[in-house]
C-alpha cells in the first residue's frame, strides 16, 4: 500500500469527531489534535527513543503488575483531555479507580480524562518548547505528576500540581512520589 503525504493548510482546524475520522485511515501517523483543533503530526523516533521507551515502559509495567495499582499505557494511546484537547504520550499511567470510572465505550475510544502520570521522552527532533508548553496542558488538566526526559541535554524535569518545576542532571533515579508509590525508575541506562 502506498501512502501519501499528510499537507494541512496553515490554520486548518478539525472537530473530535473529525480527529477520530483522520486517525482511523490514517492510522500509520502518530497525530495529536490540541485544544483549539489544530491538528499535529508527532515526528517518528529513532531507534535509541524506542528502544530507551521500551526500557523504560517494561519498567513502569513491571511496577504496576506489582502493585495493581492503575493501568499503563504507550505511546500510540491518544487521551481526550478535559480542555478538549487529544494527546499522547511517551508512556502514561492512570490509576484504577479513574480507569474502572469509565464505561467500557470509554476505554475502547481515546480514554476521556488526563493521565495521573506522564512521561516524555524528548527525541532530538522535538523541541523543549512545545514539550513544556505540552507538560503544562496536562498539568492544567489534572495531572499529578509529570516526567520530561531531555535526552540531549541530559537533564530531567519533573512537574506537579503546584509546585514549581524541578529540574535534575542525570539522576539515576525517578521516585514515583506519592502518585506511583513505590516506583524507583531507574535512568542510569540513558546517560551512558
Amino acid at each position: 500500500m502506498n501512502l501519501a503525504p499528510l499537507y494541512l493548510p496553515y490554520g486548518f482546524r478539525v472537530t473530535r469527531e473529525q480527529f477520530a475520522g483522520i486517525v482511523r485511515v490514517n492510522h500509520n501517523f502518530r497525530l495529536e489534535r490540541t485544544e483549539k483543533g489544530e491538528l499535529l503530526v508527532m515526528p517518528p523516533t529513532g531507534g535509541n527513543i524506542g528502544q530507551y521507551t521500551a526500557k523504560l515502559l517494561a519498567q513502569f509495567v513491571n511496577w504496576n503488575e506489582k502493585t495493581g495499582l492503575g493501568v499503563v499505557f504507550g505511546s500510540s494511546t491518544v487521551f481526550q483531555l478535559p480542555n478538549g484537547a487529544e494527546r499522547s504520550t511517551s508512556i502514561a499511567w492512570v490509576s484504577l479507580d479513574r480507569w474502572n470510572f469509565l464505561s467500557l465505550e470509554q476505554q475502547q475510544t481515546f480514554p476521556p480524562l488526563c493521565p495521573d502520570c506522564v512521561l516524555e521522552l524528548r527525541s532530538p527532533m522535538e523541541s523543549m518548547e512545545m514539550l513544556r508548553e505540552k507538560m503544562n496542558e496536562y498539568l492544567d488538566n489534572q495531572l499529578r505528576l509529570g516526567w520530561l526526559i531531555d535526552l540531549p541535554n541530559q537533564k530531567v524535569e519533573v512537574y506537579q500540581r503546584s509546585k514549581p518545576v524541578i529540574v535534575f542532571d542525570r539522576p539515576d533515579l525517578l521516585m514515583g512520589e506519592n502518585v506511583l508509590s513505590g516506583l524507583a525508575l531507574n535512568l542510569k541506562f540513558l546517560w551512558n
